[in-house]
């Protein structure tokens, strides 16, 4: 996927001075954002064609369409990137992946003070407010996340066993990834914390015979996942409960959270550890969760957390045991960063994306399909340079023995995962 200046879509703005002949203030306030980008290769260009950039060979161009929007990318960058480019105040000449690659590779700031404050006043995700936050993202419409996912409605990193697998088959042999590494077997109960379109919870109902109940607060997911559990006779092995993860009750023999955590929000993880620790039973109980997170503790993006992801945070290895798994009686068994195959499934998402952003404007809007464009982009990039990190961890009550006395899977691959 690649986003270019295209006049026709921004005509008052692009190469007719929507801001006035630039003055000298103009300049000079270019030159500082210059200045601070010009480590990645990316050229700075003002609304009347003129430039800072004197390096020499680029990466690519961000092309300023107004003095409001040069102001804003030296005043508050990581909010402005993305609410200019969104609604088509800056353009990326080239490459959009390259750029934003590039421009992910700087130093990063320490967080501002605008971050600070917005975490002050920031909503905690109260099972009220993660409802909302989840319908602000989850119910944009099946039908939207259908023009890009694979046929299981997986929205979450794929594992690629082979160079050569594509990205369904990834998802299948990510499925089987999880259900290797909890060791599940005939007759073990399960809750899935989280469940999205259900593809997991089926998966393993279908092919290790066990019991699962899945939890969501998504009504467009959660809708999906129960008509084809019935569609595919799976309704009495699978419960998809309409209820948030703090709610569950009884006791099971795997916990398993794809894709959640990071949702969970730093002030909850006393919350979700209390869960773990309530559910899981002592002696068989072994648990997985498959997160976002970092190397070192930061916030979100703030664009990101506004038009992508409210309420969200990755967060470190070690903020998970000494914050989630520790409190809850919980030894980590094994840890595996699933990083590179985030960045190949978002490229892939990107692609399938592009191919479908004509129907994506349609539905929505051009600064909707901007916004998601930008997102993908981003979090790829992220991945790449190792801004953001993907970990599988692996955990059982301190005290029981064992999963397993080796690393090796005990279970054959249950699908081929080379070509479908």
């Amino acid at each position: 996927m690649g986003s270019t200046l295209d006049p026709s879509l921004a005509p008052s703005a692009i190469g007719h001075g929507e801001s006035g002949h630039l003055t000298r203030l103009d300049r000079w306030l270019a030159q500082r954002l210059q200045s601070m980008i010009r480590a990645a290769r990316v050229r700075v260009e003002l609304w009347d064609g003129w430039s800072p950039y004197r390096e020499g060979s680029r990466i690519g161009d961000l092309v300023v369409t107004d003095r409001r929007t040069l102001v804003g990318l030296l005043l508050d960058p990581h909010m402005q990137f993305g609410e200019s480019y969104m609604h088509g105040r800056l353009w990326i000449r080239g490459s959009l992946e390259a750029v934003i690659e590039a421009l992910s590779q700087l130093p990063v700031a320490a967080v501002s003070w605008r971050d600070a404050i917005g975490r002050l006043f920031a909503r905690s995700n109260t099972p009220v407010n993660a409802r909302l936050n989840v319908h602000q993202h989850y119910d944009l419409g099946n039908d939207f996340y259908r023009l890009w996912l694979d046929p299981e409605m997986l929205y979450t990193c794929a594992y690629f066993p082979t160079p050569s697998a594509t990205l369904d088959a990834a998802q299948i042999a990510k499925m089987d990834l999880v259900c290797r590494k909890l060791r599940l077997k005939p007759g073990d109960r399960v809750v899935e914390a989280g469940c999205g379109w259900g593809s997991l919870a089926l998966h393993m109902a279908r092919h290790y015979g066990v019991e699962v109940r899945a939890f969501n607060v998504s009504k467009e997911q959660l809708a999906w996942a129960r008509e084809r559990a019935k569609r595919e006779g799976l309704h009495d092995k699978v419960e998809f409960i309409d209820d948030d993860y703090r709610s569950v009750s009884g006791k099971c023999d795997a916990f398993v959270s794809v894709g959640m955590l990071e949702h969970v929000g730093r002030a909850q993880f006393d919350a979700i550890s209390e869960v773990i620790e309530r559910v899981l039973h002592p002696d068989s109980g072994r648990g997985l969760l498959h997160f976002i997170g970092r190397d070192v503790p930061r916030p979100l993006n703030a664009w990101i957390r506004r038009r992508i992801f409210p309420g969200a945070y990755p967060p470190t290895l070690a903020e998970v045991t000494d914050d989630i798994l520790s409190p809850a009686g919980m030894s980590v068994i094994d840890v595996e960063n699933l990083r590179l195959h985030y960045a190949r499934t978002l490229a892939c998402w990107a692609a399938r994306f592009a191919a479908a952003r004509n129907t994506v404007r349609s539905m929505y809007s051009e600064p909707f399909a901007r916004a998601w464009e930008l997102y993908l982009a981003g979090s790829e990039a992220a991945f790449v340079t190792g801004g953001m990190q993907l970990f599988q961890v692996v955990f059982a009550p301190r005290e029981s023995a064992p999963i397993s006395w080796t690393r090796r899977d005990p279970f054959p691959v249950k699908v081929s995962v080379d070509h479908m």
